[in-house]
């Protein structure tokens, strides 16, 4: 489990955690010993980085809370035992979280309207995510008791910061490691035509440009990387629509950094939106599922986004900001033909003998392992075929 995290609203505080020290002598002149030498000025420079992981829409059906169900309580470590190295070595992990978790009272439920056990949540905190995304169109699924009873028991769970939805205050979260401090919003098409509360509406964040335009004007100054997670777009188009590459060009112009898209269910393409003055921001559209008991085999597909920021301090030369390297690990949802053993793989650890145990793997169906490598072709990032991290 990683160290626990120091977050903080609307407070940017720096660390002296830098990664290494170099000093150079800036003074090259080749002075004679009778000359007075000039002043020395010595520069010294800090460089930090923080790999940031985040994994798309984490959507517990009523088969997968049935088969967890292990000599009287639910069991999800197996969910993510297989990615769980790579969760847990990122310096800071994110999900979003699909299904609210209200309690048993409410009944768990899968589609339409979900409700997961609250037991899930220490399993994501176990598998190495700290960062539970709530702004989907299933936030409102057990109405706002449910929600507020989400919040409440997430509140009780060490090592996870909720973003998204929240009982009352400011919808900004910034949380800091390693000397660099990540800024995070997070917006939703929709509820599912369920309404927020009157007394509360504010109690999930949905997209609405004048809002999240004055919410991420009041939080870019006060972070090193500003990243906004959007739950948009049509469910289970394999290209981005026109409304997120609208969104996402918007986000741009105001400066965010990263943008972290879901709720299509299929992988779509990331890419880099580059204004005209040269500011540039990474998008990835979807994220797909990262579990989820979907049947067609492109939502049984998903990728770990993997991106790396840089920040050089320097006591001579104005502080360099950058995202220095990003990419994806696939991940591939399995579930036997009875509807058990369900598990997320990175691709790199699936092979052919678990696929033709596969629910989906019929003979002759065309469902093979060339699929899922020939759907990156439209992803347009780095693909991690291993632990990026080791």
């Amino acid at each position: 489990m990683k160290n626990k995290l120091l977050i903080i609203t609307f407070l940017f505080i720096l660390f002296s955690c830098g990664s290494g020290t170099v000093t150079t002598n800036n003074n090259h002149n080749n002075l004679s010993s009778s000359a007075q030498e000039d002043p020395v000025t010595e520069e010294i420079i800090n460089h930090y980085t923080l790999n940031f992981l985040a994994a798309g829409d984490n959507l517990l059906h009523d088969t997968i809370i049935r088969a967890s169900y292990i000599n009287g309580h639910y069991d999800f470590s197996s969910l993510y035992s297989d990615i769980k190295d790579i969760v847990e070595m990122a310096d800071i992990a994110f999900v979003n979280q699909e299904t609210v978790m209200a309690g048993e009272s409410y009944g768990y439920s899968g589609y339409p309207v979900f409700n997961s056990p609250q037991s899930l949540a220490h399993y994501l905190a176990d598998a190495g995510f700290d960062i539970i995304n709530l702004a989907n169109n299933h936030a409102m699924d057990m109405r706002a008791p449910g929600l507020y009873a989400t919040l409440d028991f997430l509140d009780t769970v060490e090592g996870l910061t909720v973003i998204g939805a929240r009982r009352e205050g400011d919808s900004a979260r910034i949380i800091t490691k390693n000397n660099i401090s990540l800024g995070f919003l997070s917006y939703s098409l929709g509820l599912n035509g369920f309404v927020l509360p009157a007394n509360n509406p504010n109690l999930v964040s949905l997209i609405n440009r004048t809002k999240m335009e004055q919410e991420i004007t009041a939080l870019r100054p006060l972070c090193d990387f500003l990243i906004v997670s959007m739950h948009w777009g049509a469910e289970y188009l394999l290209q981005p629509g026109n409304d997120q590459v609208s969104l996402a060009n918007f986000l741009a112009g105001l400066n965010v950094d990263l943008i972290i898209g879901h709720h299509p269910h299929v992988l779509q393409k990331a890419e880099y939106i580059t204004l005209n003055d040269g500011r540039r921001t990474l998008c990835y559209y979807s994220l797909g599922n990262l579990i989820s008991n979907q049947a067609e085999w492109e939502r049984l597909y998903g990728g770990l986004a993997i991106v790396t920021f840089s920040k050089i301090e320097s006591n001579i030369n104005p502080t360099q900001l950058s995202i220095s390297s990003y990419g994806m690990v696939p991940v591939v949802t399995h579930f036997d033909k009875s509807f058990r053993n369900h598990k997320t793989y990175p691709l790199y650890l699936y092979n052919e003998e678990l696929l033709q145990s596969h629910n989906k793997k019929n003979p002759g169906d065309g469902f093979t392992m060339d699929f899922f490598y020939k759907v990156l072709e439209r992803v347009h990032a780095n693909i991690f075929l291993f632990n990026p991290f080791n």
